[in-house]
C-alpha cells in the first residue's frame, strides 16, 4: 500500500516509492524525554498509516529501542544480535535506537573530540570510553578527521549501544532536536520547533531508510573468461595504477572495521564485519564489460595497493534488478563486486553509447576491430567525499531527484542505483556531443560522490579525473551536506558549495 503524502507535507520533498510498513517498541534504558519522545514517535507512525505492534512478531521491517547516552549495550542484550531468534521474528529487522543526550552533553562531547581531533596524531587516552576496543582510538580519530567531530560521535554512539542506526534526541526535558546516523556517517538533524512536522519528519527518515532494499544478490553469468585473455589486458593495470593514483591525492577514506571498534565474538548476518571505502570501475571495450572493485565487506580491499583478486568483471544487471550480472575469470579467486555494482553498470542504461577509433580505445587491450560501440561514461568513482567547488567550464555537476535531497538513502539499494541512473541521464555533457566538459558528479547527501569521467584520446582510465582535482577544476572535499544544497558562483567564476541550514 502507498502512503497518502498529501494531507501532511509537501509531497514534492517525499519520495514516491514509500511503502507501509510495520515497527515494534522495545525499550532499553529510559528517560522521562525518551518515554514521551517514544510515544509521539509511535503515534505519528500511526497517522501515517504504519502499522505499529505490540510486541515484535511476525514479519516485522522496524525494530525500535533506547538507550541513554554515556551506557553501554551488551552484546548479550543487543537487540541486533537477539532481536530476530528471541521473538522468531521472519527476518531481522532494521534497528533504529533512540538515543538521549542533553544539549550540556552534546556540547561536552563535541568539544571534547574537537581538542583531540587538533591533536597532530591520535592520543589513545582522548578516545577511551566504556564498552569500545582498544584499537577504537584509531576509528574515531581517523573518522573525525574525514567528518569532524559528529562523525566521531557517531561512530561512538554506534559502538556502545551495538546499533548501526540510531536517532540522538538532544533535550532537557523536552526535545529540542534531533539526529538521524546511519552506516556511512550521514547525521541529519530535525529540528523540534517545527512542531508535529519533527515526528513526521523522522518517521518520514526510517520510512526511507526501510522502504528500499539492498540490491546485492549478484549472479555469475556467461563462460569464464581465460586466464590467457585477461593477462593480455591493460584495463586492470589501468585500474591497479588508478587506484594508485587516487590514493595519492588522499580520495579514499580509511576502512571501518567493527573489530576495531568493539569486542564482539561474531558479527550479526546484518552487519558486514568491515566497511569499504568506495568503489570504481573503468569499460573494457574488448569483454564489453566493466571491470570493478570487488566488495571490502568480506575482506579488506585497499583501493590504492590493488591486485587481480581486488576486481570484478561486471556485464549487466539480473532482470529482477536485485543484482550484478558478472563474469568469473580463470585463475582468480573471484570476489563479489562492490556493493554499488548495480549502480556503477545501470548508469549506461540512461546514456547514449558512441564510436571509438582503434586508436582511442587500444588501451582496454584489443586494438584490431577499428570503430566499437562503448558507453560514453568510460571511468566512475564513487566515494564517501563530497566537491567544495568545482569549475562549471570544465566539470558539469548534475541534480538527483529532488526527494533524495530531503530524505537521503542508504549505500548499495535499489534507491540509491535509481536516483543516480536518473541524475547522470540529464546530463548536458554526457548527452549532448558538442559539450565539452569531459567530466560530471552528482553528490549524495550524506554519503558521498559519484564521479563519471569520457573518453579522452591519449588518456588512461581516471587519468582525466585525477587531471581535474590537480587543476582545482574538481575540488574534494572530507565534509559532506546532508541535506539540501547550492553551488554558488564566486568571484573567480568556480561554484563554491553552500549547504542550506
Amino acid at each position: 500500500m502507498q502512503i497518502d503524502l498529501r494531507p501532511r507535507i509537501n509531497s514534492s520533498t517525499v519520495h514516491n516509492w514509500l511503502r507501509n510498513i510495520s515497527a515494534a517498541y522495545l525499550p532499553g534504558s529510559s528517560s522521562p524525554l525518551l518515554e514521551s519522545f517514544a510515544s509521539q514517535l509511535l503515534t505519528h507512525f500511526r497517522k501515517w498509516g504504519h502499522t505499529v505492534k505490540t510486541i515484535p512478531e511476525g514479519s516485522l521491517d522496524v525494530l525500535l529501542t533506547t538507550a541513554v547516552f554515556g551506557e553501554t549495550v551488551s552484546w548479550r542484550q543487543a537487540p541486533i544480535f537477539t532481536a530476530r531468534k528471541r521473538f522468531q521474528l521472519q527476518q531481522a529487522p532494521t534497528l533504529f535506537t533512540i538515543v538521549h543526550i542533553t544539549p550540556d552533553q552534546l556540547a561536552e562531547i563535541l568539544h571534547h573530540f574537537e581538542a583531540a581531533l587538533a591533536k597532530e596524531a591520535p592520543q589513545p587516552d582522548d578516545y577511551r570510553f566504556p564498552g569500545l576496543a582498544e584499537e577504537a582510538y584509531k576509528t574515531l580519530h581517523e573518522q573525525g578527521q574525514r567528518g569532524g567531530a559528529i562523525l566521531s560521535l557517531v561512530r561512538l554512539l554506534q559502538s556502545q549501544t551495538m546499533s548501526i542506526r540510531i536517532l540522538l534526541v538532544v533535550g532537557d526535558d523536552q526535545p529540542v532536536e534531533a539526529y538521524t546516523f546511519d552506516l556511512v556517517g550521514a547525521h541529519p538533524r530535525s529540528l523540534a520547533s517545527a512542531g508535529e512536522a519533527f515526528y513526521d519528519d523522522l518517521v518520514l527518515r526510517i520510512a526511507t531508510a526501510v522502504s528500499t532494499h539492498e540490491i546485492t544478490d549478484h549472479e555469475v553469468v556467461g563462460e569464464p573468461i581465460s586466464a590467457s585473455l585477461w593477462s593480455k589486458l591493460s584495463t586492470p593495470a589501468a585500474m591497479r595504477e588508478a587506484g594508485r593514483q587516487l590514493g595519492l591525492r588522499r580520495f579514499f577514506t580509511e576502512m571501518v572495521n567493527v573489530a576495531h571498534l568493539v569486542n564482539v565474538p561474531s558479527v550479526p548476518e546484518t552487519v558486514a564485519s568491515q566497511y569499504s571505502e568506495g568503489c570504481f570501475a573503468t569499460w573494457d571495450a574488448s569483454l564489453g564489460a566493466l571491470i570493478a572493485t570487488v566488495s571490502g565487506s568480506a575482506r579488506p580491499v585497499h583501493k590504492y595497493n590493488l591486485g587481480d583478486d581486488d576486481l570484478a568483471v561486471i556485464v549487466g544487471v539480473r532482470p529482477d534488478g536485485n543484482g550484478a550480472q558478472v563474469r568469473l575469470v580463470q585463475g582468480k579467486n573471484n570476489g563479489k563486486p562492490s556493493s554499488e555494482a548495480v549502480e556503477l553498470i545501470q548508469m549506461d542504461s540512461g546514456l547514449p553509447r558512441v564510436k571509438l577509433a582503434a586508436s582511442e580505445w587500444a588501451g582496454s587491450g584489443n586494438n584490431t576491430y577499428g570503430k566499437l560501440e562503448v558507453p560514453v561514461v568510460r571511468s566512475k568513482l564513487h566515494g564517501h567525499r563530497g566537491i567544495s567547488s568545482y569549475n562549471p567550464l570544465e566539470v558539469e555537476h548534475v541534480h538527483l531527484d529532488t526527494p533524495y535531497y530531503h530524505y537521503p538513502v542508504s549505500c548499495s539499494t535499489q534507491a540509491q542505483a535509481h536516483a543516480i541512473l536518473s541524475a547522470f541521464a540529464r546530463s548536458q555533457a554526457l548527452t549532448n556531443p558538442g559539450d565539452g566538459r569531459q567530466v560530471v558528479f552528482t553528490v549524495l547527501p550524506g554519503h558521498g560522490v559519484v564521479i563519471a569521467e569520457k573518453w579522452v584520446r591519449g588518456k588512461a582510465p581516471f587519468q582525466v579525473i585525477w587531471e581535474h582535482i590537480d587543476a582545482g577544476d574538481l575540488q574534494i572535499s572530507s565534509r559532506i551536506p546532508q541535506g539540501p544544497f547550492t553551488y554558488r558562483r564566486d568571484q573567480h567564476g568556480k561554484m563554491v558549495l553552500h549547504a542550506n541550514s
